[in-house]
């Protein structure tokens, strides 16, 4: 926002920006070579402080030594993905067009298109994922692929390794000779509303719930200078069991769902929260349910509490199957309703269940699938359990999950995002306030870069990505 004051009401946010804009050129101006350095060297770091970060982590978390290690390792993974592919060059969509006087509209001038970074990122870590989505997660790891300063604004589920983390990343980029400043945090809900209305900040990435990120993009979106907002909000992950599935796999599909939709206590945004099946009575009498472990924070054991009540109370719902609870542990729960009920109330398979349940709808027709898929808005994913092939009618339900999906699968479970180059995380509202757009894999630096067309500029005025040739 040009000639806008600079300054921030809290003393905390304005350091953690001012430094993030200090290091804005800096930053800009380092080549792919030095910024893969910079993810290597935290990548190189974090798997040094893996044992003091996972026992923070445990106490912090309440999950498992063995789930925190190998979430660590992924954190790292993914560190170094992207260093793999600012080092190959195919990080980001460069286009090159040379010269061409015969070009069909007319001579056609030399244009290369380059990615520059956006600037200073305002990152909201997760509660659920408190490595790969949080203070080092997969948001600040592709801002900083692309050159863009951070900021993270920490999860107050998890403070003390929030810090911890910081610490690691701070030390591991001024030793790799990072600008200063290139990465901070912040801490406090208030702190984060006033980063998102500071000019200096020119992206936010959001990871919770969907009252808190629809609050946040609308900040951002009525600044005087709007920015985007990349915010991942939640989902119900719709399953499809076609009657070919249920007829020839049916054993396995309820042994793959039991263990998708326990696994982390249920707290993944992934999570199977709805399965339609022509069997449902059948599908709940094959049901072993797990005991699962305690929830991440009290306040999202308050709300799925609360909200798996509301959704067990609706007309014509019931319970279908029930774990076992204890002192502080919840009881992973299965629902039972049908089509029709879902129809008339669709809150039922809209409504997010944040943790260990999920609710079976039986249908009787094909019919009843399309019409209970099209209650659906945006999801990140939706899954089809068929037979060994796809039939008709699970291809006819492919395509309609299609429009609502940023992922679709056969035969197997939502439940683990990998990290790669094709991968996509997102989907339409409200699953994300940017369809267009993934928070997984490599594709997910292009939110942070962006598109600048240089023109008949002499090599030594481009980008480096762009200055010897590229893709016609």
């Amino acid at each position: 926002m040009t000639g806008a004051p600079v300054g921030n009401p809290d003393p905390a946010v304005d350091r953690a920006l001012a430094a993030a804009e200090s290091a804005r050129r800096p930053a800009r101006r380092a080549s792919a070579g030095e910024r893969a350095h910079w993810l290597r060297a935290v990548a190189d770091r974090l798997d040094a402080s893996s044992d003091p970060l996972v026992a923070l982590a445990q106490e912090e978390s309440h999950l498992p030594e063995a789930r925190l290690r190998g979430e660590l390792a992924r954190t790292t993974f993914q560190l170094r993905l992207f260093a793999e592919r600012l080092d190959d060059g195919t990080l980001l969509d460069d286009r090159v067009d040379v010269a061409d006087p015969e070009w069909g509209m007319g001579p056609r001038p030399d244009l290369r298109r380059a990615h520059v970074p956006i600037g200073p990122v305002l990152v909201f870590a997760a509660s659920n994922f408190p490595f790969a989505f949080s203070v080092a997660g997969g948001d600040t790891a592709s801002a900083l692929a692309v050159g863009c300063p951070v900021v993270v604004k920490a999860h107050p589920g998890h403070p003390r390794l929030s810090r911890a983390t910081a610490t690691v990343v701070v030390e591991a980029l001024a030793a790799a000779g990072a600008p200063d400043g290139l990465f901070g945090t912040i801490e406090g809900t208030e702190a984060g509303v006033l980063a998102v209305q500071d000019p200096r900040v020119k992206a936010v990435g959001f990871t919770g719930s969907l009252e808190g990120g629809r609050a946040l993009y609308d900040l951002a979106s009525r600044r005087p200078d709007p920015i985007p907002f990349y915010g991942e909000l939640g989902s119900t992950n719709p399953v499809v069991v076609t009657r070919d599935g249920w007829e020839t796999r049916a054993d396995d599909v309820v042994e793959g769902f039991t263990a998708s939709f326990t696994l982390g206590s249920g707290q993944f945004c992934t999570q199977p929260g709805v399965v339609l099946v022509p069997d449902a009575v059948g599908f709940a009498a094959r049901l072993e349910i797990p005991a699962v472990g305690p929830m991440l924070t009290t306040r999202i054991a308050d709300g799925f509490a609360a909200s798996l009540d509301a959704v067990a109370g609706r007309d014509g719902v019931e319970v279908a199957a029930r774990g076992t609870d204890g002192a502080g542990v919840p009881a992973a729960t299965v629902l039972r309703t049908t089509a029709e009920r879902v129809l008339a109330d669709p809150t039922i398979v809209t409504t997010e269940v944040f943790g260990p349940a999920s609710v079976l709808v039986e249908y009787a027709s094909l019919d009843d699938v399309r019409d209970v898929l099209g209650l659906f808005g945006g999801v990140l994913t939706a899954t089809v359990q068929g037979g060994e092939t796809p039939d008709a009618d699970a291809l006819e339900v492919l395509d309609q999950l299609s429009e609502h999906a940023g992922r679709v699968i056969w035969n197997q479970w939502p439940t683990g995002v990998v990290v790669s180059d094709a991968q996509q995380h997102g989907g339409p509202w409200p699953a994300t306030t940017a369809p267009t757009t993934t928070s997984v894999g490599t594709a997910a630096a292009a939110r942070f870069a962006r598109p600048v067309a240089f023109q008949n500029v002499p090599p030594a005025g481009l980008p480096e990505a762009v200055r010897d040739g590229g893709r016609r």
